[in-house]
């Protein structure tokens, strides 16, 4: 497919800062992950109608080493920069909707297992570095204290890719009596829950996003990671994993994963509107065909309307990915010099993450409204596209309302230093410094 918008489809695997072993690794990673992603593309149409990832695509994503980019090093991951695999992500969301959703999903959670007790990580990478984990940090569960750990139970909804997964991390509240005391991540193994088949949606159809049950099931205390510790990025897991990759806070890592998915889907989008629009001809109403052109039509390649909103899709597109991209780089540095990450700086990288996500919907919204009634048919990458993309959109990470008033809030309640006295010298220094 020809491209003359580099800036869509040529970002970079890596960015500056990342240690040269994880670059090496990434690639490796990345070259494997192209390989597939043609068979992925082909699969998206019978993905979503099985309503799941089938089975030859996720051994097939295991393969490449998508899933571990983010597992600690200790346990045969790759302990990767967060923008590595967030590029990953990416590159297969644009092939299928629901298998980047999926891959994404799947993707944080082992980075999330880093955070737990040595003993958990050891119980379920020990005899397999590939296990899988899937997801739901809702706390619609209720766990109570006993004796060496908490007795769980409750229901979570949109578990992706749960049939693949032989462990759940799941959201709760400690219960201290009729009162929530606390709220924790429990990791459960697959044979102590259910899952319950009820996925129908209209876009991200394919992931298989079931609901999971736990009825009144023991998790031993070194399965549980109480939420404070999350919070202020000093979790058990930091004595044995004690890289900078798990001193960044949680809030910024796993939404900007589903940021960059999204962000693939309006990707693959893009790239079928361009595969539309260059041979399209519009003949659809009186006038469209006029002796001038033979009675022919007239060529969307030539439409003003149509070569504006690529641009500004393109544009969209490309300001999200640089700003999600440069944010958890920010992140990622500051967590290399074992400082402490400040609230400005995650708040810049949500109020950004929430808006890459309003950008990329917008630039699918902006491309399948010029579409035409084509775009409509089942057939259509970018209907699909389209779907997923406003799917995605709804998940909890995408709620630039309150990220955004968080955001405003601390801004005018911060802190101003008082003026202080400068010499004339440097005040001209400054003033000349503004001028140029």
């Amino acid at each position: 497919m020809s491209d003359t918008h580099a800036g869509v489809t040529d970002h970079p695997a890596t960015v500056p800062g990342v240690a040269a072993a994880s670059a090496a690794d990434s690639a490796t990673v990345l070259t494997a992950l192209r390989a597939v992603l043609p068979t992925l593309r082909e699969r998206a149409a019978g993905t979503e109608q099985a309503r799941r990832i089938p089975v030859e695509s996720i051994d097939e994503l295991t393969d490449t080493g998508i899933l571990r980019l983010l597992q600690p090093r200790r346990h045969g991951g790759y302990e990767t920069h967060p923008a590595e695999f967030y590029t990953a992500v990416a590159e297969v969301a644009e092939a299928c909707g629901s298998t980047g959703w999926v891959a994404a999903v799947l993707g944080i959670s082992p980075w999330n297992l880093a955070l737990f007790d040595a003993a958990a990580q050891d119980e379920v990478w020990g005899s397999d570095r590939d296990a899988r984990l899937c997801s739901s940090y809702a706390l619609t569960g209720t766990a109570t204290p006993v004796e060496g750990g908490y007795r769980l139970s409750g229901r979570w909804g949109f578990a992706s890719g749960c049939d693949h997964a032989q462990w759940a991390l799941l959201g709760a509240r400690v219960m201290d009596g009729d009162t929530a005391a606390d709220s924790c991540t429990f990791l459960v193994p697959a044979a102590d829950y259910t899952v319950v088949d009820v996925w129908q949606a209209v876009g991200l159809r394919g992931t298989g996003s079931n609901d999971i049950v736990v009825d009144d099931v023991f998790v031993p205390a070194y399965r549980v990671l109480d939420s404070g510790s999350v919070g202020t990025c000093e979790t058990p897991g930091n004595a044995v994993n004690d890289g900078p990759l798990y001193r960044i806070p949680f809030g910024c890592v796993h939404t900007s994963a589903i940021t960059a998915a999204i962000i693939g889907m309006a990707r693959g989008g893009y790239h079928a509107h361009l595969d539309q629009q260059r041979d399209r001809i519009r003949v659809a109403l009186p006038g469209d065909a006029t002796k001038d052109s033979g009675f022919t039509g007239s060529a969307f390649r030539e439409d003003p309307a149509t070569l504006t909103r690529i641009a500004e899709a393109a544009g969209e597109l490309d300001a999200a990915w640089v700003l999600l991209t440069h944010n958890i780089d920010r992140l990622y540095h500051l967590a290399t010099t074992g400082a402490p990450i400040p609230p400005p700086e995650r708040l810049r990288l949500r109020r950004d993450q929430v808006r890459g996500t309003e950008r990329a919907v917008y630039a699918m919204d902006r491309l399948f409204e010029n579409s035409g009634g084509r775009a409509l048919r089942p057939d259509s990458v970018i209907q699909r596209c389209w779907r997923d993309a406003h799917a995605g959109r709804a998940h909890a990470a995408n709620d630039p309302e309150r990220v955004y008033r968080m955001f405003g809030s601390a801004e005018l309640g911060a802190a101003r230093p008082a003026p202080t006295a400068v010499s004339s010298a440097d005040a001209a220094s400054g003033a000349k410094a503004r001028r140029s």
